[in-house]
């Protein structure tokens, strides 16, 4: 909603294009430009891939930040930059692999692809865990062969179709917008129909677009609204192990892990806003 509100100020602006398919193909350039966020963002993905209960969501939102907050030209980010789209999409692709991690060495889903698979794994009487490679040899092979397989049946069926998804970039956006909001309020109904989420939905894209007029970076809010709801669960469920004792969150392990955790943070952010107000200072006493 609040990316339709911000675009509708400038629909005269945003025109259909026409791309050829030579322009679609990434030259040396972009592949060059987009090395360093492609291996970030994979090492990123791989991390919340193997953490259980984290999903895709939030590894794309990190590899976002982390990628503006590395870059040297932030203020090309919503704007095209390589950087900001392959950053997120390595990060995505990264945590749909490595999810397999927990799911098949400790039957813990990650993702709800595997929450899929583990139900479907579980009806046919396989249980992963530790043993499956030893119970089950010809099952994890088959699903590892299915990766590979799955890959190229990716490449073979989306470089065909390339020209197919090309042709949305030609629709006029004035006819985008109407089509969005239907099928938008149609999904948001579909949920409970209920006519009250429309009307959240609406409050919601008008608050985002307040925020994003006033600068506010999207990213961490939507990171709260997704982890929000499960950091209650864990905080409840860690509350009724310990028998209501909040000292199970102030053991040795925990404030180690917190506060290196903290400190990092607090030295990058210290070291980042060194840097800009040196440069900041370098750039006025060469503009003076």
């Amino acid at each position: 909603m609040s990316e339709i509100l911000i675009n509708l100020e400038k629909t005269e602006a945003i025109k259909a294009i026409r791309p050829k398919m030579r322009e679609l193909i990434p030259r040396w350039k972009d592949l060059r430009d987009s090395a360093p966020a492609v291996g970030r963002a994979s090492i990123i993905g791989f991390i919340f891939g193997i953490i259980p209960g984290v999903s895709h969501v939030v590894a794309t939102f990190v590899s976002y930040a982390v990628e503006k907050r590395f870059s040297k030209h932030p203020e090309e980010f919503g704007k095209g930059a390589i950087a900001g789209v392959a950053g997120p999409e390595t990060a995505n692709n990264a945590v749909t692999g490595t999810a397999m991690i927990p799911l098949l060495a400790l039957g813990i889903p990650s993702i709800p692809a595997t929450a899929l698979l583990l139900s479907a794994l579980t009806i046919h009487g396989v249980q992963p865990g530790p043993l499956l490679l030893t119970d089950h040899p010809e099952v994890f092979w088959g699903l590892v062969a299915s990766m590979y397989i799955g890959n190229v049946m990716l490449l073979i069926l989306n470089l065909p179709l390339v020209g197919i998804f090309v042709n949305l970039l030609r629709i006029p956006y004035a006819w985008l917008v109407p089509i969005i909001l239907i099928v938008s309020i149609i999904g948001v109904y579909s949920v409970n129909f209920s006519v009250a989420d429309i009307w959240i939905m609406v409050l919601s894209g008008g608050a985002g677009y307040v925020l994003r007029k006033f600068g506010y970076e999207m990213a961490p809010m939507l990171l709260a609204l997704v982890l929000g709801d499960r950091l209650e669960a864990n905080f409840r469920l860690a509350l009724t192990m310990s028998g209501g004792d909040y000292a199970t969150f102030a053991d040795k392990a925990s404030i180690i892990v917190l506060t290196a955790t903290i400190g990092l943070l607090l030295t990058v952010q210290a070291l980042a806003w060194a840097f800009g107000y040196r440069k900041s200072f370098a750039d006025e006493a060469e503009g003076a």
